[in-house]
């Protein structure tokens, strides 16, 4: 049996720029070399898709990295600080499963289904205001949606979009470990947090008679003491802040897959089914998010021991797209036989709680958007937003007609 540091395991360099471009042949060349584990600069890459289920299983053997990821950021004892150490994602155990259990209720495949029609309208009202431009940065225009369906879902005014999106894209970088957007995200979660202390004030002065939003609920169960305010106001951020960057990079990445396929872009459109494999396949094929855990204990994994201590990188973004697992793993294909189930929505206690909002939520959109843009093109993608954490395209210009309403 070896210990992990003993190894010579492939280097990955997940931080640079041509890595988050194009890392997919990096996981291959990867794999090559080692079946299931890699380096980077921050610790050890699992790369094999069976070995991040196994690992997960065990997660009672780790613990989450956000209190190591505010110490790299120098940023103890900051506003950003804080609230990287107190979300929910940095919880384990029955502090996380408490925050879970509030919210579920909300966040069923019934209840996002019942919000369809919301989203269909959001969307609707976007492709009014934008389709007339004729040429827009799809990217941009991406990131205005899951701010306004959030906003409708809690009963915010949509006056509010522009300012969050602002704070929102800053706190998006919490994860890239990058100390040159301290600042940024420090403004951003100051900016998040003066929304939501404002809100709950005016909600609380004028209640919503007859109808029961997610706010509504949050407020009642603040008023029977399962909530403190602040954690009631880092709450909403939370939410705000887990939903943005996830659904706005996947709804680029989809739609930079189906510009060179037109034929799949226009049967989107037409074919909600369709829409929904699309969208599958996508997920599969490369999605958003890389999660990481800090080992509690040493951890024997396949021969080799993982050292008490030490950081674990999960690219569940790209974890099927592997041959091993899933046949022509670098062919789109959303009409492929069912063979391994993605893992883009994370596994375990701490899978994403928004999945079934998110697939609603994109799928709705992607429908509306192939049936009014008609005929897309795009030069590509201007850059590329850092691997580790919630990655995804920096730019999308695309011209196109304009279809019916």
């Amino acid at each position: 049996m070896q210990r992990g540091s003993e190894l010579e395991l492939p280097y990955l360099t997940m931080e640079s720029d041509a890595f988050a471009a194009d890392p997919l042949p990096h996981f291959a060349r990867a794999r090559a070399e080692h079946p299931w584990l890699a380096r980077w600069i921050l610790g050890y890459v699992v790369t094999d898709y069976k070995a991040m289920r196994d690992l997960y299983a065990r997660e009672g053997e780790m613990g989450q990295l956000y209190d190591q990821i505010v110490e790299i950021m120098d940023a103890k004892n900051t506003r950003w600080g804080d609230f990287q150490e107190r979300h929910m994602l940095n919880q384990m155990g029955p502090a996380h499963k408490r925050y879970r259990d509030m919210l579920q209720s909300s966040f069923t495949p019934r209840r996002m289904n019942e919000l369809r029609p919301l989203m269909r309208e959001t969307m609707s009202e976007l492709l009014d205001e934008w389709l007339p431009r004729g040429a827009f940065d799809f990217e941009e225009f991406a990131s205005y949606y899951p701010i306004s369906v959030m906003c409708r879902m809690i009963g915010a005014s949509p006056s509010v979009v522009p300012g969050l999106r602002s704070a929102m894209e800053a706190i998006g970088l919490s994860t890239s470990m990058d100390k040159r957007w301290l600042p940024a995200m420090q403004e951003g979660v100051e900016r998040m947090e003066r929304f939501v202390v404002d809100l709950v004030a005016e909600r609380r002065a004028a209640p919503h008679e007859g109808r029961e939003e997610l706010l509504d609920l949050l407020l009642a169960i603040r008023d029977r003491g399962e909530l403190t305010d602040l954690e009631l106001h880092e709450l909403l951020i939370f939410l705000f802040v887990a939903g943005y960057d996830t659904s706005k990079n996947m709804t680029t990445l989809v739609m930079n897959l189906l510009i060179p396929r037109p034929a799949m872009y226009e049967r989107v459109g037409r074919d909600p089914d369709y829409a929904k494999r699309v969208l599958d396949e996508a997920l599969r094929y490369h999605s958003t998010t890389s999660t990481q855990r800090v080992l509690l204990t040493d951890m024997e994994y396949r021969g080799v021991v993982l050292e008490k201590g030490s950081i674990v990188w999960f690219p569940m973004s790209v974890a099927v797209h592997d041959e091993r697992y899933v046949s022509d793993a670098d062919g789109f294909d959303p009409d492929r036989k069912a063979e391994t189930a993605h893992i883009a929505f994370g596994l375990g206690p701490h899978i994403c709680l928004g999945q079934y909002l998110a697939r609603a939520l994109i799928q709705e959109g992607l429908q509306l958007i192939a049936r009014r843009m008609r005929n897309p093109r795009t030069t590509g993608p201007q850059g590329w937003r850092p691997f580790p954490g919630a990655w995804g395209i920096r730019g999308l210009p695309v011209a196109f007609e304009m279809g019916e309403a």
